[in-house]
This record gives structure tokens, sequence and C-alpha cells, in this order.
């Protein structure tokens, strides 16, 4: 991306997208029986809430009525029908994982299948986005935690270890056809970028025409195998990517704030919820997901950059976009062309 003179002032930069992640597939209620929905009606609800608090995206996990993660479609469909028809025009994005989270004391937690996870292509309704992970890699998300961030949870003690060995499986042929899948359904795939080497591998994909759409996507800056939470990180992860690129930053726990502070300044977007952090910034108190999106809101018109609604959202997204060409989704992206000669039956193998 390139940042020219003025590229700070808002009336230069697109509204505010905030994506929230209410559902915190990681915690059990017991951990925040406050702020973790459990029941159908519940979820719903916190949907609603978070859309009414400036949220315009929603990152969509389901709880079963035992508080277990569910990794039932069938739930998945249930929930998006009820959210759809709650708050239209909210962006509803699936996580990929469908649910990462151990289904007992003491299992693993671990990704689904390949199977299962791309049937997140056939879900009725269907989303507007899945999120789609980028090459297989580690995904330890105590790394970097605080001991303060999970003492007195669930996960300072029975699933301690199952988070911190926790992979992301994700390889060449999954994400190939993953992606084919969901844009054949009219999904967008939100990519979940851990370093410049996981977009680079979607830049080839998109050079050789296997996804032809929108650059939609996350930075992921967690540690334990990802980018790190700092200035450095984003920045040399910034100067990657093209101009086109719809981006969203991402972090964990404490570190969650400052990140989203640096991505509003720069004009880029936001995540928050339970799912990404629990705490006030003094560790003082736990802090709902729809408090961190109305602390956002704040910020934001402290800096004058308005926050975009569902349908101002869906616009910068550019949900239900595709592309006929290879040549088109370079172009509308910000990238530069493919080579000519030698190079192109290299790309296009």
């Amino acid at each position: 991306m390139n940042f020219l003179d003025g590229s700070l002032f808002p009336e230069n930069q697109d509204k505010l997208v905030i994506t929230v992640a209410p559902y915190g597939p990681e915690w059990f209620p017991s951990d925040y029986p406050e702020d973790i929905p459990v029941t159908m009606e519940e979820q719903i609800q916190k949907a609603v809430d978070c859309y009414a608090a400036g949220a315009a995206v929603l990152h969509l996990h389901v709880r079963e009525l035992d508080g277990k993660g569910s990794k039932r479609l069938s739930m998945f469909n249930e929930l998006i029908a009820g959210v759809r028809k709650a708050v239209p025009d909210m962006v509803i994005q699936v996580g990929g994982s469908i649910s990462f989270a151990p289904p007992e004391d003491g299992a693993a937690a671990k990704w689904l299948h390949d199977d299962t996870r791309h049937m997140l292509a056939e879900l009725d309704p269907k989303p507007d986005q899945v999120t789609v992970t980028v090459n297989t890699t580690q995904m330890n998300v105590i790394e970097q935690m605080d001991v303060r961030d999970y003492t007195g949870t669930s996960m300072g003690s029975d699933t301690y270890e199952a988070y911190r060995e926790m992979i992301v499986p994700s390889g060449p042929g999954f994400i190939e056809e993953h992606v084919k899948r969901l844009s054949a359904a009219g999904i967008q795939s939100a990519f979940q970028f851990y370093n410049i080497n996981s977009y680079e591998s979607v830049e080839r994909l998109i050079r050789r025409g296997v996804y032809k759409g929108p650059l939609v996507c996350n930075w992921v800056a967690i540690g334990g195998g990802m980018d790190q939470p700092h200035i450095y990180s984003l920045a040399n992860f910034l100067r990657a990517i093209p101009d086109g690129t719809m981006l969203t930053v991402e972090s964990t726990m404490l570190n969650t704030l400052p990140v989203n502070l640096m991505g509003m300044a720069m004009g880029l977007h936001v995540r928050c919820g339970i799912e990404d952090n629990i705490w006030t910034q003094d560790r003082s108190r736990k802090m709902t997901s729809v408090e961190q999106v109305e602390q956002l809101v704040r910020i934001a018109k402290e800096i004058g950059r308005p926050v975009a609604n569902g349908q101002e959202a869906r616009e910068i997204l550019k949900i239900g976009v595709f592309y006929d060409t290879v040549e088109e989704t370079l172009a509308a992206n910000g990238f530069a062309p493919n080579p000519k000669g030698g190079q192109q039956g290299f790309l296009r193998k």
C-alpha cells in the first residue's frame, strides 16, 4: 500500500468497518457467563446488540446448548438465518475453522477435516464471507498472552496445552479447492494472512486465475507462528500488499486495542470482541463485545473517521463482486499485470 500526502486525513479514507467476534469459541461459558451467549436466541441477540453498537461485520461461530462449540453445520444454518432476519444489513462472516474448541476436557484443540470445512460453501442461507486460512502454520494463541490474561479461566487450566500446541492445517490443495467452492457459491473469501508469506500465496492464486475477486483480508498479529503485534510487522506487511486491498487488523488480548488504533489512523479496518480480548487495558475487569465496539466507535469519532453501517460495509468490502479474467482481477486490486513471455506459463501451469 502507498501512503501519500494526506493519507492520514479521514476524508481520504474509507469509512471504518468494524468486525466483531462475540462468540469466543476458545472460552467456556463459565469463563465469562455475562457475555458468552449459549442459547440460539442469545446468540442471535448478541449479533443484534453488536450491530446496534456499530459493528457492521459479524464473525460467526456457534455454540450448542451445553456451551461447547458446535461442529454441526445445521446449527450454523440456524444462526445465520436468525441473524439475517434480525439484522439483514449486517455482513455475516463465518469462521472457517467451524470450531477449533476441544470437544471434551483434555482433548486437543484442532481444526476440522478439509472435507467438513469445504461444506461451508453449502451453508443455507449462505453467508457473505467465509474466512480462509492460508498455509499450514502453528497457531499458539497463548504465546503473546500474559499469564494474567488466562489465570482463573479454562484456558489457564483445562485447555492451556491444547491451545499452545494448536496447528492450522491449510495446504495448497485445500486452499485452491476451498476458494473455488466458495466463489462458485457466491461467497467471498476473507483471507486470514499470518505474514507476508501467506499473502504471497494468495497473490499467486490470483495471478494463476484460481481466485478472481476483491482482496479482502485480515492481518492476524497474535504471535505463536503468526505475525508480531507491533508497528514494524504491520508496516512491512503494508508495503507488500496492493492499494486495492481491504485490510482488517486483528490481534489478541491487550494488544488488540493498540493494533486497532494503528489501523484506524492509517485508514485500515478493525476487529474486536471476546474471541480476541476479554479485558480492559488495565485488566481491572472483563469487557463485553458490545463495550469493545462502543469503545472503537468513540475513538473513531474523536479522530473524525465515520463508522460504516452494514450497507456501506458491503460496498467497501465489495460483497458479491467477482471478476471475469485474471487481468481484470489484478487491475481491480491494484496489482501489477502478469508479465508477458516466459513467466506467463510458469504462473498459469
